[in-house]
């Protein structure tokens, strides 16, 4: 073959240059070896698949190989073995969802037998003292909550001092045999009574005498509470793991007894709800119209304050007073940012004490977590969510 001259400068790098003809044949015959080398590994395969030899394990098993392993093993009489679910199917992802919830509600029915009445208790006290709650939110007097439950405290706290300073002695006729009712835990829930209704009749009489302002007395009647149980109890070793095991809140130890008492002022505070009727709002929502209209504020108000002292009364000493105050004051502020009006936070605040006890207790009891502060965590999560919604609310 014969090549006409270059004329350029650089005759190397002229496409018709000799070298580079010799080149581009060069790499003609490579890719032809190479598409050569490819059909012999082919035919190899196939001759391979002919004379019945098993392939190389792919990598990765197709959908058509699992078909014909299963249907070989069903021939063979062996069970095929179930196809796994793909990780970005809907079921792979809602499969362990679903496992993690029946585990917690078994375990939560599992532990049905031991912590029933811990469970019935709290429900109970929860729904109690969120109809009693909407009255104190309703009114402003969300701190008296606070306050009442310490004073409460306070009563168990001077008790538990007495019941130390004439300890139970075995001998007819002693002096220490005659005040044996100062060990009973029936005294210390009649001063726990005792106390919170106190507490809360004085802080709504300085109110109505407007000598100093219903904040500052319901501050002075936490912190005087707060420091007193302490200190009545600080050289009794059992007195004070009794304030700390009330101030941690521990609803666990409730008794058939408790359960029976708190269904039963349950009862009577429904009872009391719907005889009240027109008249309960009235007073909790405009008292200056209750008292033109001719209701006595006053008595309404006293009345108020001694059933707010005795349900947080009784309420303390099985629940402890985290829970209690939580349980008296969260509900109700929930309902009053989801409600309108009052009248429907005396629905919504009882389910929503339901609801995050409910809640509380299953997931307290799958992961050992302190019933009664969970609980109170998840109230405080919902008023937050609540919180957003009258906001977004509001801005429509």
């Amino acid at each position: 073959m014969s090549f006409l001259p270059c004329r350029s400068k650089d005759s190397r790098n002229c496409r018709f240059h000799p070298a580079r003809a010799l080149a581009r044949r060069g790499e003609r015959c490579g890719l032809g070896v190479a598409a050569a080398l490819a059909a012999a590994m082919l035919l190899c395969a196939a001759g391979r698949d002919l004379c019945g030899q098993a392939p190389s394990p792919p990598s990765q098993e197709s959908p058509l190989d699992r078909a014909v392993r299963d249907l070989n093993a069903a021939d063979s009489g062996a069970e095929a073995l179930p196809e796994a679910p793909r990780s970005d199917s809907p079921s792979a992802t809602s499969r362990p969802v679903r496992e993690a919830e029946a585990d917690s509600a078994q375990s939560f029915l599992a532990s049905w037998g031991l912590f029933h009445n811990s469970y019935l208790v709290g429900w109970l006290v929860g729904v109690i003292l969120a109809l009693v709650g909407v009255v104190v939110v309703a009114r402003d007097q969300v701190f008296l909550g606070a306050a009442v439950s310490q004073a409460s405290t306070l009563g168990i706290a001077l008790a538990l001092c007495a019941s130390s300073v004439f300890p139970l002695h075995s001998e007819e006729g002693s002096l220490w045999h005659s005040t044996s009712w100062l060990c009973c835990d029936s005294f210390q829930v009649t001063m726990a009574v005792a106390f919170s209704v106190l507490a809360a009749l004085v802080t709504s009489r300085a109110d109505r005498a407007k000598r100093e302002s219903h904040e500052a007395i319901t501050g002075w009647v936490f912190l005087i509470s707060a420091s007193l149980s302490v200190v009545v109890v600080a050289h009794s070793p059992h007195g004070l793991e009794e304030i700390r095991r009330i101030h941690s809140s521990s609803i666990i130890g409730a008794t058939t007894a408790d359960v029976g008492l708190f269904a039963v002022l349950l009862a009577v505070t429904v009872l009391l709800l719907v005889a009240a009727g027109r008249r309960l709002l009235l007073f909790v929502t405009d008292p200056s119209m209750a008292a033109a209209v001719g209701m006595r504020v006053e008595r309404w108000a006293t009345f108020e304050s001694l059933w707010l002292g005795l349900v947080v009364g009784l309420s303390i000493r099985v629940s402890g007073m985290l829970f209690t105050f939580g349980s008296l004051v969260l509900p109700a502020l929930v309902a009053k940012n989801v409600c309108r009006e009052v009248r429907p936070m005396f629905f919504v605040a009882p389910v929503v004490a339901l609801a995050t006890n409910t809640l509380g207790f299953v997931l307290a009891n799958r992961y050992d977590f302190p019933p009664a502060q969970m609980n109170v965590v998840l109230a405080c999560l919902l008023l937050v969510a609540a919180w957003l919604f009258r906001g977004l609310r509001r801005a429509a």
